[in-house]
Order: C-alpha cells, then structure tokens, then sequence
C-alpha cells in the first residue's frame, strides 16, 4: 500500500464523520436515496459516508477493488488488494440518534484479510488490528473475556426477526442478552472481553459487515466460526449473507452446542 492502512483509515473516518454530523439523528439522515447494491434500501446518511470514502480512495489508492454494502465493487488504478467497506455498520442507530454506528474497513490480500479498522462514529472509538500481530483499541492492546459458564456471560444474540428458534435453549442458560444493533462494533466488544460472545442468525450478515470486526475479535484471542464451529467464508458479493458465532474461545463448544 502506497500509505499507511490506518493513517488512511483515521483520514476517512475524519471525513465521514464530518460529513454525516448533520445527519445523524435526523429524518433527512433517514430518506431513502436508491437501492442498494445489496439489495437493501440506501438511507442518505450511507450514501454520504460512502462517498467520502469513494472519493478519498480515488485520490489515495489503497486498493485495487472496494466492496462496500453501497455501491457493490468498485475498481481502482494504482493500489493492491481488496477493501471491504461498510460505511455506516448500524444505520438504523445512526438515523434513531443512538451512539453505536461505525466505519468498518478491512483489508484483504489474496483472499485473507491482513488488517482492520472499527471506529464508534458517535464516540471516536477506535479498533484495529493486523493478522498474526496485534488487536487494539485506541492503541491499547485488547483481549477476549475469560468466562467459562454460560450462566455467567452476557452475549449479543440475534435470530431472524426475533424468532428464538434455535436459540431457545442458549437464550434460558446465558446471563444476559445484549443487541447493540452494529455487528462490526459487537464483534470488537468481544474482543476486547465486554461481552463474552456475538451470535447472528438471521442468515443476512455480509463480508462487508463482519470483516474487520472478525479479524479484531480473532486476534484478541476469540474464535469466529459459522453454526457447525467450522471456518467461516464470505464471498466477494454483499448480495450473499451468513450466519456467525463469535465468542472468547473459552465458551465456543458449548454456544455450539446448545445451537444444535
């Protein structure tokens, strides 16, 4: 990369956030501007990040290929590897006024993704990461939880449109259920040991959604699988969706488990 990954990555977070101040917590922030290259509506507000980060990486190519949950693929001249971007991961807090939305950029090479950048665009919090080196946030290095019971752990659990289904049994043994409504910034929460694990599905999470929070969870110490405990894998497509359990490593067999 021509630049620093996360000189960049503050660069950008600097611009959206200035560009969207105005919209959060707004109507206008909420108006629908066009669907969405996957396949859901664009809210204004989404569009605006994204084009701040559109038009930084045409001036700054850290890329040669964006993925973002907007505008779907989009080439570059003069960079390397894959950025996948989520503008705004929690667009509905975002819009409501709640302080919990992110920037979400990760990026890939050869199909691995090697670096990470969350921010809390309400509170400039700030998660990064690098494969096989470090999680951190705001700096400072992170790590999961370690909590062995259930009875004991709080986790962020999300089943389709409420329905408890397959998480009847988890949902009676876990201390607490917590649905904070951004999974990039959820799965960095279990890194750094604030919850003790993240559990989605609703079959709709994207690559764009997941990458850099996986990424800080994994290198804090937990473990990021898909329903059978096995590797998780994203295509290159926001139209495609998947399930996910992330947790401190500690309680994955069990959370496997009980979601069989």
């Amino acid at each position: 990369m021509n630049k620093d990954f996360f000189s960049a990555c503050d660069a950008m977070a600097k611009s959206v956030e200035e560009s969207i101040r105005d919209l959060v917590g707004t109507p206008e922030g909420g108006k629908t501007v066009k669907m969405g290259a996957d396949l859901t509506p664009t809210k204004l507000i989404d569009q605006v990040a994204e084009d701040c980060v559109i038009s930084y990486l045409r001036d700054n190519p850290l890329c040669s290929l964006l993925i973002s949950e907007e505008a779907g693929k989009v080439e570059f001249d003069g960079g390397n590897g894959t950025i996948f971007l989520d503008p705004v991961d929690g667009t509905f807090n975002a819009i409501a006024g709640i302080p919990f939305f992110a920037l979400s950029v990760a990026y890939a090479e050869e199909g691995v993704v090697r670096k990470a950048y969350v921010r809390n665009l309400s509170s400039g919090e700030t998660f990064t990461a690098e494969k096989g080196h470090y999680a951190r946030c705001n700096g400072k290095s992170i790590r999961v939880s370690d909590l062995a019971n259930l009875d004991e752990c709080a986790m962020s659990v999300y089943s389709r449109k409420f329905d408890p289904g397959r998480v009847l049994l988890l949902g009676q043994k876990i201390r607490r259920w917590r649905l904070f409504g951004a999974s990039a910034l959820e799965l960095c929460y279990v890194g750094n040991g604030r919850i003790d694990g993240f559990i989605d599905l609703r079959e709709t999470l994207r690559v764009t959604d997941a990458a850099a929070g996986m990424l800080v969870c994994s290198e804090a110490g937990g473990k990021v699988t898909d329903l059978n405990g096995k590797a998780i894998r994203f295509p290159n497509e926001v139209t495609v969706g998947r399930c996910l359990v992330a947790t401190n490593g500690i309680l994955h067999h069990k959370v496997i488990e009980y979601l069989r």
